[in-house]
Formats: C-alpha cells, sequence, structure tokens
C-alpha cells in the first residue's frame, strides 16, 4: 500500500492561518446531533415493581440508520484540525509542548472536575432520601456511558506535541503505522474473541481519526479531485458494508464504538471526503450573522454540553417518573404511537434544559485558566490523572465516591498543569510567548 512507504520530502504546505469557519460549524451541528441521540435514547416506564430505565434505540432498526447518525469521528477530525493549528502557532511563538498540553488539560479538567463534583452530590443525595440503590446505579452507568469521550479525548489532546511531529516528519508512515495498528488490535480481538483486547482501539483508532484532521488542516484532502473525493468515499463505505455483510463486525455503528473498530476509521475517512466536498457551502453558511452567533455560543460551551447533557436527561427522565407517579400523565410504552408524537415535545424540553444548564456551567470551560507549566513532567503527570480518572470511573462504576474521587483526581491534574510561581519562564502569570487559549 502507498500509505506504508517512506515519504518523499514533502513540498511546501499551504496551512490556513486564519479559523476554518466549517470546522466550527461541523463541530457544532454534531455535539447537537449527539445531545438529541441520547435524549432519544432515553427511555422511561412506570411498573408495577417500579420504574424502568431502558435504551429506547437498541432495536433492530436503529442498526443502518447509526451510520448516518454516528458523529464521533467528526468530532476527533475536527479536533485534530483545530489542535494541530494551535500547537504550530504556540510553537512559534516559543511555547514548548508542556506549556500547550498544560493548557489543553486545564480546559478539559476544570469543567470535568465541576462535573464530578456535582454528581457526586447529586448521587450523594438520592441515597440519602431512600432512592433504591439499583435505581442510583443505573443512574450513574447512564451518567457515565458518555464520558470515555473525555478520557480518550484528554489522551488525544495531550499526544498533540507528539503525533504532530511524526506528521510533519513523515505523513504517510505515521498515518500507516496507526492504521496497521488498528488492524492488528481488531485481528486480535477476533482471533482470541477477548473483547478487551478491542479497547485498545481507543487509543489507536481515535488519535489516527485526529490525524486525519492534521492532514485535512494541511489542505491535503482539498487539494484532492471532486471526482476521487467521491469515489473514495464510496470506496471506504463499500468496504465497511462488506466487513459487517462478511465479516465480524457488527452492523450497528455504535457497537463499533465499544469497543472502537476499523469501521470507526472507514466511516471517518468517508466523513471527511464528503465533508471537504460540502466545505464551500458550509462556509457559506457560516457567514450568515445568525448561524455565526449559534455555532459561537455552542463552540465556546461545546466541553460543558458534552459532560452535562447525560446528566440533565437522567435528570428528567427521574423527574418524569415523580411526575408519573403522583398522576400528573402516563408514561407512553415505547415505541408506541403515543411514544413517538410525545418526541418533538421531549427533545424540545431537553434541549432546553441542556443549553440552560450549560450557560450556567460555562463559566468553568471559558476560564479565567492560570498560567500553564512548562514542566514535562508536570505536563505528563496531570495528562495521566486526567485520562486516570475516567478509567477509574469506568473500571469501578459511577457511584458518589467514585464521582467525588473522579473530582479530586481532576483537580490535582489541574494543579499539576498550572505553573508554579517560581517559575522564571513564567512573567506576570504567564509563560513567555504564549497564551493558554492559544
Amino acid at each position: 500500500m502507498s500509505v506504508l512507504t517512506a515519504p518523499r520530502p514533502a513540498e511546501p504546505i499551504a496551512r490556513p492561518i486564519v479559523r476554518d469557519r466549517s470546522i466550527d460549524v461541523i463541530r457544532s451541528a454534531s455535539l447537537v446531533l449527539v445531545v438529541l441521540l441520547h435524549a432519544m435514547m432515553v427511555g422511561v416506564t412506570l411498573t408495577g415493581d417500579g420504574p424502568v430505565f431502558e435504551n429506547a434505540l437498541e432495536t433492530e432498526w436503529f442498526a443502518p440508520v447509526s451510520w448516518f447518525v454516528q458523529m464521533m469521528p467528526l468530532f476527533f477530525l475536527a479536533g485534530g484540525f483545530t489542535a494541530i493549528g494551535s500547537w504550530r502557532r504556540a510553537r512559534d511563538r516559543g511555547a514548548g509542548s508542556a506549556a500547550f498540553v498544560a493548557g489543553r488539560l486545564q480546559r478539559l479538567l476544570v469543567p470535568a472536575a465541576a462535573m464530578f463534583a456535582v454528581i457526586g452530590g447529586g448521587l450523594f443525595a438520592l441515597t440519602l432520601v431512600g432512592v433504591p440503590a439499583d435505581i442510583v446505579a443505573t443512574a450513574g452507568f447512564r451518567i457515565s456511558q458518555p464520558l470515555w469521550f473525555l478520557g480518550v479525548f484528554t489522551l488525544a489532546q495531550a499526544l498533540v506535541p507528539l503525533v504532530a511531529s511524526w506528521h510533519d516528519r513523515a505523513p504517510r508512515s505515521a498515518l500507516g503505522s496507526l492504521f496497521a495498528a488498528v488492524l492488528l488490535i481488531d485481528a486480535a480481538r477476533f482471533a482470541t474473541g477477548n473483547d478487551a483486547v478491542g479497547y485498545l482501539g481507543l487509543a489507536a483508532v481515535w488519535i489516527l481519526i485526529q490525524q486525519l484532521g492534521f492532514w485535512d488542516a494541511d489542505g491535503r484532502i482539498d487539494r484532492l479531485s471532486p471526482r476521487v473525493r467521491v469515489i473514495g468515499a464510496a470506496a471506504l463505505l463499500s468496504v465497511a458494508v462488506l466487513l459487517t455483510a462478511a465479516g465480524p463486525y457488527p452492523a450497528d455503528m455504535y457497537a463499533n464504538q465499544d469497543p472502537p473498530t476499523l469501521l470507526l476509521v472507514l466511516l471517518g475517512g468517508a466523513q471527511l471526503a464528503l465533508f471537504s466536498l460540502a466545505r464551500p457551502m458550509i462556509r457559506r453558511i457560516a457567514e450568515r450573522g445568525s448561524v455565526a452567533r449559534i455555532v459561537d455560543a455552542i463552540g465556546a460551551r461545546a466541553m460543558t454540553i458534552y459532560l452535562w447533557h447525560m446528566p440533565v436527561l437522567i435528570a428528567l427522565a427521574g423527574l418524569s417518573v415523580l411526575a408519573a407517579s403522583a398522576g400528573l400523565f402516563e408514561l407512553p410504552e415505547l415505541h408506541s404511537a403515543s411514544w413517538w408524537t410525545t418526541r418533538p415535545a421531549w427533545l424540545i424540553v431537553a434541549a432546553a434544559c441542556v443549553a440552560a444548564v450549560s450557560i450556567a456551567a460555562a463559566r468553568f470551560e471559558r476560564g479565567p485558566h492560570d498560567a500553564p507549566t512548562t514542566s514535562v513532567i508536570r505536563a505528563a503527570g496531570g495528562a495521566a490523572l486526567g485520562v486516570g480518572s475516567v478509567v477509574v470511573m469506568f473500571v469501578v462504576g459511577l457511584s458518589w465516591q467514585v464521582a467525588v474521587a473522579c473530582a479530586l483526581m481532576g483537580v490535582v491534574a489541574v494543579r499539576l498543569a498550572r505553573a508554579r510561581r517560581t517559575d522564571p519562564s513564567v512573567v506576570g502569570g504567564r509563560p513567555v510567548a504564549f497564551h493558554p487559549q492559544g
């Protein structure tokens, strides 16, 4: 494969020096879709034995739909596009990798620590008022489900200086090596029947997709002819379909996320090709004042929205049970005609509540943040603690005790990411020639 050949001296690449509004649009639109999709997943009914919480989208018909609504590859593509530009600008201003990583950690882990603290208090309060332990455990499990993204995205962002340098030196080799790693992980998983092996793909798959974002930032994708991009997208999707029809891969693209598989890479590549074709149109849409304001509002709170949307949805589900128990209304049977007719109202209420909570909690994401550390050891320690808190949550389960522990780990990680007051490279509370929002 040509992707594995040694790279030739690269021709000068025209790198964008301004923010690409199409990236902002696609990231915000994907986030909104994820929130609405998770809202659709909330299925709660009231039986004689009490409330039952289910995933309303665990149905046969959802598998083909999942190919159109699986947006996580676009998140990592956009993250890669933005991150390599930020890293290059920071590096050109004289910032080191430690300062860059520490700045990213603060922006990710400050809102995460606040969220874990509130969730810990909420789960503890449910226990105190006598809510059955199995319902509290279900609430913790559902809240934790989308939080894998926090750990993986933190790891991917912490590795940006390393993998960006690899990309700058040998872009084809970097992409090919990561692709080979994904293939080996999937092969080992299916050969042994051990799904745990597949979780190594949490790093390989998503960092590979982030690397595709680097290629897009360099303009390599846009330089391909439209015909090549259309054929490429069709070929990638065709291979993915064949692997689900004749191979070991599930047809549900969300099942291919747990653990992540080659199919997400193929889908991400196809999404990137199609997105690049639509980029001029998306940019024109982004220039409209109303669209720009909405996109900017979502973008300024992106991590806050992602962190808080599931706790809000679980809280709304709990309130609906209380209201139904009080006889205020009846909860419809899942997938019944009544259930479908009430979905628009449910989505509107859910979106409004997520927006309100995100506006209130966004101050943790926006800062102000302290000057980032210039110590590689402290930055690496902060990244390890941030990722480790998510690992602990998934291994042990999200109880109130675990939520409090994760909040404390996040606080320590943020402290490590902050520069010491005696650091001689810091002037006036900020590292020389570096801004944490860069």
